[in-house]
């Protein structure tokens, strides 16, 4: 259950919003909506809040990507090479569902904290893909500075730093931004399920520095990893995901047909 206190009519409409886009999929890994109360509140001495929103979810107590990494790294271990590509085939799997709708949606907060898993017996984890808060139309024409601004401000508000895509931290006045951004998250979450951050944090823990500098720039940096190593393909795959220009990003249906040969290839 997942509730909201609402303090004026711009929460009220976003939180309607989430309701609304939430309903759009359908997909056994896109975590789904069961039910949704709005109800008017008075006033409080301690609450300033009007409305509260009540939103119901299936449970997955297994907890979230970025939980089950922080178990396992405290163990010293790591997913195996399987694993991290049947959980990221999944998550291109709930991706793709958004990205083929008529009009495309981005989910535009894609991040380990993001992903539930549900463990199950002699198979690899059930991944999917929660919180629809950011999730918008995605194909947005940028026509002026001040648009270009607005999304970087939007940006910066629902869409976590080090999994931000370059143009949304430094959009051009004339763009076309896409759900190519999803692509850009999905490769840093990729890293993620490896190695336990996003590329551009491993980054700086080395070197400090900016966080925007160096995503700008897509430095990736590998860790030593666990022992055996994953495979040189995993990592040309992040770097095919990474890259800058949005133009010539990979799309989902490509991530897909690539993530397929590489199960074939690694999951024996």
């Amino acid at each position: 259950m997942k509730k909201v206190l609402i303090q004026n009519n711009e929460q009220l409409e976003l939180v309607r919003e989430e309701i609304r886009v939430s309903s759009l999929f359908s997909h056994r890994n896109l975590l789904p909506l069961l039910d949704h109360a709005i109800i008017s509140v008075k006033p409080t001495q301690e609450g300033s809040w009007n409305h509260e929103a009540y939103l119901l979810f299936p449970v997955h107590l297994d907890g979230t990507l970025l939980d089950n990494f922080k178990a396992l790294s405290a163990k010293n271990d790591f997913f195996s090479t399987s694993d991290v590509l049947q959980i990221f085939r999944q998550l291109c799997a709930g991706l793709e569902h958004m990205h083929s709708l008529e009009p495309p949606y981005a989910h535009n907060d894609v991040k380990p904290g993001n992903v539930l898993l549900t463990y199950r017996k002699g198979e690899s984890p059930l991944a999917i893909l929660m919180d629809f808060g950011s999730a918008r139309p995605a194909r947005r024409q940028i026509r002026s500075r001040s648009e270009a601004l607005q999304l970087q401000e939007w940006a910066s508000e629902h869409c976590a730093a080090p999994f931000r895509a370059p143009e949304l931290w430094d959009c051009p006045s004339h763009a076309d931004v896409d759900e190519r951004t999803d692509i850009w998250a999905l490769g840093c979450t990729l890293y993620a399920i490896m190695y336990g951050v996003s590329p551009f944090e491993y980054a700086l823990g080395e070197s400090g520095g900016s966080l925007q500098l160096a995503i700008v720039n897509a430095q990736i940096k590998w860790p030593a990893g666990p022992k055996p190593q994953y495979p040189e393909a995993l990592h040309q795959f992040v770097t095919w995901m990474l890259q800058p220009q949005p133009s010539v990003r990979p799309r989902i249906d490509d991530i897909v047909f690539h993530v397929d040969k590489l199960i074939s290839k690694f999951s024996q």
